[in-house]
């Protein structure tokens, strides 16, 4: 795949989101092509919602520099917050994902979602 400006630009975003990035003639139905001065220069592939969550809990290890379960209560309590703003509680087995990830229990999870 050559590297348009463009390309490159938009690889970041797509990482983030967990998606990846494909030549425009490997589009499928669902995939998404972006065209840069009227010809298709990627198609981006989204994830599955599921596949979207661990994503994020990968990309929170990362960014933490560490895995989840290592985090403080503080932290874990943060993180929460975050991944309830970003939707993951609205997934099925959202709570048991992240109670997993953090090495909590589903319990836990409810708790720092009830706190203020």
């Amino acid at each position: 795949m050559s590297e348009h400006p463009f390309r490159a630009a938009v690889a970041p975003l797509v990482a983030a989101m967990g998606g990846s990035l494909l030549e425009p003639e490997q589009a499928e139905a669902d995939d998404v092509v972006l065209s840069w001065e009227g010809r298709p220069v990627v198609a981006v592939r989204l994830p599955r919602l599921s596949d979207s969550l661990d994503g994020i809990l990968a990309d929170l290890e990362r960014r933490h520099g560490m895995p989840l379960a290592d985090l403080d209560r503080k932290t874990k309590q943060s993180v929460v917050r975050n991944l309830e703003a970003r939707g993951a509680f609205t997934l099925r087995h959202g709570v048991e994902t992240v109670a997993t990830a953090l090495g909590v229990s589903r319990f836990t999870v409810y708790n720092y979602l009830n706190r203020e």
